[in-house]
């Protein structure tokens, strides 16, 4: 079995089981391999972790489709897990753009990626319903045509773009599924009543992503509301950026560097970096 088959099949697996599993999103080599040397069993990208490690903004648009399926090589080749990218709204408006960008994606050895369906303007920020479906199904056409699995994730982002309509989100993931998503994700759900609702209307795996709301809420939370994937999105990097900026306003406020106190050893950064190689 060739190593991309490997990872392929591993990556499915995970989204078989009767139990959550957590994808956290490394958004550079060295994070990749932490993760993996602390057990993670698959890793995605974070479009917008990244574009805070390269200083690039967070529109739509900022970071092209070649960075972004170069950064996610990269992820790729840190470690031997299975890794989905965030590829946003798959770089195009056309099906056909996104077609190409999951056809990409599936070249370079992805396990899977997630397609958005908002489209970059500020004044009409999504896709249409049906148009936003059709997209979709030109993915998962692609993802047919491979000789390996390809867990092609399709959100609807309407909470995220102030529009608290379930029943809409709901529509919109279950034509998702009907034309082949593999996962169904609408981030920004408001509690877990709404995300049971999700769960309960639909057949395939859903995944929630942690950090943006529902705070307090736990895995087992989740899953017993039926999620089967958790993911972190930027919060794991905006937690690590979150910790520099405090200790940098302390030095700058008081002149105290008691904030490098709690920082990781030389010694624990690089075992863990070896260690996930």
């Amino acid at each position: 079995m060739s190593d991309m088959r490997r990872r392929a099949k591993e990556f499915e697996a995970l989204h078989l089981k009767n139990e959550a599993f957590v994808l956290p999103n490394p958004w550079d080599v060295g994070s990749a391999k932490m993760l993996a040397a602390l057990g993670y069993k698959a890793l995605a990208t974070t479009s917008a972790g990244y574009a805070f490690s390269t200083g690039k903004g967070l529109a739509i648009g900022d970071i092209s489709r070649e960075e972004a399926l170069s950064h996610a090589e990269d992820i790729i080749k840190a470690t031997d897990l299975p890794v989905s990218a965030d590829l946003e709204n798959g770089y195009g408006d056309a099906p056909e753009d996104v077609a190409d960008t999951v056809r990409l994606a599936a070249e370079i050895g992805l396990a899977g990626c997630t397609i958005e369906d908002t489209t970059g303007d500020r004044d009409n920020p999504l896709y249409d319903r049906e148009f936003a479906i059709e997209r979709i199904a030109a993915a998962a056409d692609v993802v047919r045509g491979l000789d390996r699995p390809f867990m092609l994730t399709a959100r609807a982002e309407n909470y995220l773009f102030g529009r608290h309509d379930l029943d809409d989100t709901l529509a919109r993931l279950q034509g998702y599924e009907a034309v082949g998503a593999d996962v169904l994700y609408a981030p920004g759900l408001p509690d877990l009543e709404a995300i049971g609702t999700i769960c309960s209307a639909v057949s395939k795996p859903v995944n929630v992503v942690a950090g943006i709301g529902l705070p307090g809420v736990t895995l087992q939370e989740l899953q017993d509301a039926g999620v089967r994937r958790i993911s972190a999105g930027s919060a794991l990097a905006r937690v690590a950026y979150g910790a520099m900026i405090d200790a940098a306003t302390d030095i700058m406020d008081t002149g105290s560097f008691k904030s490098f106190t709690v920082a990781a050893s030389f010694g624990s950064v690089a075992t863990l970096i070896k260690s996930g190689s």
